[in-house]
């Protein structure tokens, strides 16, 4: 019962945002009453950090899986793409600066993985790709990798990228795109190329 508390407040919140779903709202979702919920979850609180730490694990294990399973530090970037993609498609750009205001616990624990685990997956993605050839040489993985993390959550911002003029998808997807070609030597724009028409084919099936 308590993970699918935890999915269907997950749902629910990335559809709607943080500050509008009541735990009234996930109970009737699920079909069941309010103190069911909470018997497993003290609060909106702990369930909201639960949902982040539900994002975190599935985080940790697919980016673990790409670096691993990928061809090339490039092929590695579209395969995080393509997660993004399953994920941006139905988010509500909304819920990091509601988590931030109204969660700061929660928003604590994002910001350790963003900050601790994502920066080590996205310096080591840079690393491996200037030690390929994909990646120009001059370039600092340090200080790479944290603008790279910040430029995703930054399209967050409904100041920056308002919801009724950009999907935060196709944000992202621009964001990742330009960052992409910056580093690239050409030899890896080759790739990029390549990949690129490769999901272009895949979307089409």
């Amino acid at each position: 019962m308590e993970q699918r508390i935890t999915t269907k407040a997950q749902e629910l919140f990335f559809r709607y945002g943080l500050k509008s779903v009541t735990m009234d709202d996930i109970a009737a979702a699920l079909g069941v009453s309010k103190k069911t919920i909470y018997q497993y979850y003290s609060d909106k609180d702990s369930l909201v950090a639960a949902v982040v730490q539900q994002e975190i694990n599935n985080d940790q294990i697919e980016c673990s899986k790409h670096s691993t399973e990928s061809e090339n530090a490039v092929h590695e970037v579209f395969l995080a793409i393509d997660m993004m993609q399953e994920m941006f498609s139905t988010m509500n750009p909304a819920i990091i600066f509601e988590m931030e205001k109204y969660h700061p616990n929660a928003f604590q624990k994002m910001n350790d993985h963003k900050n601790i685990f994502i920066y080590k997956i996205i310096k080591a993605n840079l690393e491996k790709g200037m030690v390929e050839g994909y990646y120009r040489t001059d370039i600092d993985p340090d200080i790479l990798a944290k603008f790279r993390i910040e430029s995703i959550f930054f399209a967050f911002n409904p100041e920056l990228f308002p919801p009724n003029k950009y999907t935060l998808l196709q944000v992202e997807m621009i964001l990742m795109e330009h960052f992409l070609y910056g580093i690239c030597t050409p030899k890896g724009e080759k790739l990029i190329i390549k990949y690129k028409k490769q999901r272009e084919k895949n979307n089409q099936l």
